[in-house]
């Protein structure tokens, strides 16, 4: 038997609800290997899913949560794995449309594993999680396309959030300038300690285009936002420039012109970290062993348990969730 965070339906209202349950090992669903999850996160699409209707993306239930995980191979069918292997999983759609890693166990598709990284223990690769794995592949990405640090400041957006805080820190890290754009004027200290040089009010970008180009402000964005934010910034960025694509906390839409794409060859580029090829997740988290500072990701960090996942899936949806949250499922 274990304890998961089981997601259950009412047939009458249609919502859905979550409680701590325990489970047999024979309610796990099919899949190669089996691990003894040690620490689980909260991303955006987890608080999507802990929500009453699923966000859309919870289709079958009952369902457990979680798409991230990290721990120790229990039992595997491929001799990619063995028990007593260090395992990291993010993406392909876990926690999702398959079980997740709000559990003390899981059982998964070997192909979605990556080796744990030796330098990192299984919670500092949950404090990096999903948010702190993609801001690695828009770093790798602007780098791919030319980013050097004597090039000038680099923008992130919603950096309190997971994926800016890790990109701050990171790109402070390589040397870069970092601009940290933030709504929440009470994280500026937080994103200094970060290695931001300069904090950007959200207010300053978060109005609708008025001039398809601006002066040129920026070598390189990380953005978090989408919306009218994103279109903003593309009218800012330096001749050449690269925007680095990974969410959309400020909606879907994108209310551009595309004159900053043929008057200033700037670059659009979308970072999609589920369906990573397996080669490229492993540059990306060796990326993170050497290139993320473990004192900054301390500095990121809330512990949590599985019963505070409820409230955090709730507050993440909000904007309320600072930096990373790592989740002690044994706890």
């Amino acid at each position: 038997m274990f304890k998961a965070l089981l997601l259950t339906k009412d047939e009458e209202t249609g919502l859905a609800s979550a409680a701590i349950t325990e489970l047999d090992d024979d309610q796990l669903p099919a899949g190669d290997v089996t691990v003894a999850v040690e620490y689980s996160t909260v991303n955006y699409k987890d608080g999507l899913c802990l929500s009453p209707k699923g966000g859309g993306l919870v289709r079958n239930y009952p369902h457990v949560g979680g798409i991230d995980f990290a721990g120790t191979v229990e039992s595997s069918n491929d001799d990619r794995y063995k028990a007593g292997d260090k395992v990291v999983l993010t993406g392909w759609r876990v926690g999702e449309t398959y079980w997740g890693g709000y559990a003390q166990k899981a059982r998964v598709k070997a192909d979605w594993l990556v080796p744990l990284p030796e330098a990192l223990t299984p919670a500092q690769s949950m404090a990096v999680g999903t948010a702190g794995f993609t801001a690695m592949l828009a770093v790798m990405a602007l780098e791919d396309h030319g980013l050097k640090p004597d090039q000038g400041p680099v923008l992130v957006t919603g950096a309190a959030g997971g994926v800016g805080s890790v990109a701050t820190a990171i790109l402070s890290n390589m040397g870069y300038e970092v601009a940290a754009v933030t709504g929440r004027p009470e994280t500026a200290d937080y994103l200094t300690g970060l290695g931001a040089t300069q904090i950007v009010p959200r207010e300053d970008l978060n109005e609708t285009v008025k001039r398809p180009l601006e002066s040129e402000n920026w070598a390189g964005c990380i953005d978090a936002v989408g919306g009218d934010m994103l279109a903003r910034v593309l009218g800012q960025m330096k001749y050449g420039a690269s925007v680095a694509a990974v969410g959309l906390a400020g909606g879907a839409g994108l209310p551009a012109t595309v004159i900053p794409f043929l008057l200033r060859g700037v670059n659009l580029l979308g970072i999609d970290s589920v369906m990573q090829p397996y080669e490229n997740r492993l540059r990306a988290w060796q990326r993170v062993a050497t290139d993320l500072p473990m004192d900054k990701l301390e500095a990121m960090v809330k512990p949590a348990t599985l019963s505070d996942l409820p409230q955090l899936g709730a507050d993440i949806l909000k904007g309320q969730v600072q930096g990373r949250v790592v989740v002690d499922v044994n706890a």
